[in-house]
This record gives C-alpha cells, sequence and structure tokens, in this order.
C-alpha cells in the first residue's frame, strides 16, 4: 500500500507546460505570471513562489493560496486547464499565491516550520507584492497540497474564506503510510484531521473536498466529509470518474476556481 500511494502522490511531480495565450479570435490581457525569492527566517532557507495577477492588476481582489502535491514545484500547478480556468472568470478572476513546499507536508515538524512559513510569510508577502484583499483569502491544493489546506484551515479558521482539498491526503490512525508524511504518531495525532473532525467542525469557511472514484485516498477523504457533514459544516463533497493524477484534476480546475470565487465573493 506504501508504495502505490507513494506512487500515486508522486504524479504531482509531472511538469506541465504553461498555455497562456488566448485561443479566441479577440486578443486579451495575458495573466502576469511572476516568480520571486522568499528569504524564509522560519525555514532557514530561499524560496521561490509563483504569483498569479490576472489583467487589471491584484488590487482588491481575492487571494487563492494554492499548495502543490508532494515532489511538485509551484509552477507545476499552472497546467493548461488551470490557466484556461483562471482565465475564464474573467474580472472576478483572484490573484493566485503558489508556493514552494517542496515534500514539507505543509505542517510544522521536524522537518521544518512549513505550515507557519505559509502564513507567516508567503501569505504576507503575497499580499504585501499584489495588493490583493487581506480580508477575502482562500486556501486550497492538491494531494499534500489538499491535506496542508485543510489543516492550515482549521488552524487559523477565522483567516480563510474558503478552504479546498482535491484528492486530499487524508490519513487513518492505523494506515501504513503515516510515516510517509509525518515524523511520528506524536506528529501526526496533532493533525489528525478526522480525529479533530469528530469533536466539532474546525472551520469557520465553506470547505470543499473531493476525490476520484478510483483514488487510494478515496476512502479517508469519504470520511472526513461526513464527519464534517455530521457536525453541521458548509462542506461540499465529491466524488468523480478517475484516480489521482493530472486529468481527474485538470477536468475539474474550473469547477475549483468556481467555488473558491463564489465563497469569497463580497
Amino acid at each position: 500500500m506504501r508504495t502505490r500511494l507513494a506512487l500515486s502522490l508522486a504524479l504531482l511531480a509531472t511538469a506541465f507546460s504553461c498555455a497562456c495565450g488566448s485561443t479566441t479570435k479577440k486578443p486579451q490581457s495575458p495573466l502576469k505570471i511572476a516568480n520571486f525569492a522568499l528569504e524564509s527566517k522560519l525555514l532557514g532557507r530561499q524560496l521561490y513562489e509563483v504569483l498569479v495577477t490576472p489583467p487589471g492588476g491584484g488590487a482588491n481582489r481575492p487571494l487563492l493560496v494554492f499548495l502543490h502535491g508532494y515532489g511538485a514545484a509551484p509552477s507545476d500547478v499552472l497546467s493548461p486547464a488551470f490557466v484556461s480556468a483562471l482565465r475564464g472568470l474573467g474580472k472576478r478572476a483572484p490573484v493566485v499565491l503558489l508556493p514552494e513546499g517542496d515534500v514539507g507536508w505543509w505542517h510544522d515538524d521536524a522537518d521544518g516550520r512549513w505550515g507557519s512559513y505559509v502564513l507567516r510569510e508567503a501569505i504576507p508577502a503575497a499580499l504585501a507584492r499584489s495588493g490583493a484583499d487581506r480580508g477575502r483569502v482562500a486556501i486550497g491544493g492538491i494531494s499534500m497540497g489538499g491535506f496542508g489546506a485543510l489543516d492550515l484551515g482549521r488552524i487559523e479558521p477565522k483567516r480563510f474564506c474558503a478552504v479546498g482539498g482535491h484528492s486530499p491526503a487524508v490519513f487513518f490512525p492505523h494506515s501504513g503510510d503515516l510515516h510517509f508524511a509525518f515524523d511520528d504518531r506524536r506528529d501526526f495525532a496533532h493533525h489528525d484531521l478526522l480525529r479533530l473532525a469528530r469533536r466539532r467542525s474546525p472551520y469557520d469557511a465553506p470547505v470543499w473536498i473531493d476525490v476520484g472514484a478510483r483514488d487510494l485516498l478515496r476512502p479517508a477523504a469519504t470520511a472526513l466529509a461526513h464527519e464534517l457533514h455530521a457536525d453541521g459544516a458548509d462542506v461540499s463533497f465529491h466524488v468523480w470518474p478517475g484516480s489521482h493524477n493530472g486529468r481527474y484534476w485538470d477536468a475539474h480546475f474550473a469547477r475549483y476556481l468556481h467555488f473558491y470565487v463564489l465563497s469569497c465573493a463580497r
């Protein structure tokens, strides 16, 4: 199981080319895709972030923080399908921050303070650079990033206007793959989303969870969605055909972005 899961998660490392040009007859202003270096004091290293700003600039737009999966890079999120979906939102499009997460699983552990870096350094840097609305920040992600978004969304529930986990890497306590993502069982216990959801919903904002019907991570993601629903949380849960790969996410990026924009609308 661990080998199969690792292979499934590693599919996120496949690079996508960025198709930013328009296919319509009427010329459109391109998205501004900028790379910037962030000197992280929390991690003690330089990280490379990607900031995507729609035509017209980022002032007063919502900010979507979108976390990549295991073994991927920020730019890997920018598949043609993602870019097309973002452009399709027109004037409603958010600024998108794609932080670098390496294989840190987006939480604080012995490997580094990956969760704190996103909350304390990456998001403030993106807001300062873009002029986006600090009162309308959404967070989402794929696989490892889906777990990270759900975890950070519950740590600071009042900070986010929407939280999304797309094929999120959620684990049962008995999973043999815990050491793939966590230092030990104590580390896992601090971030056990299923256990935390059984107490009460840790989210103030709308939550989205989706997973492929053939995804090995489907059972735990389904259990989490059901727990949140039982808590009375505003949760949208979807199971669609497909597995844990780029083809699945590309098919649904437009739905994902629509959820974030709708949830964070004024």
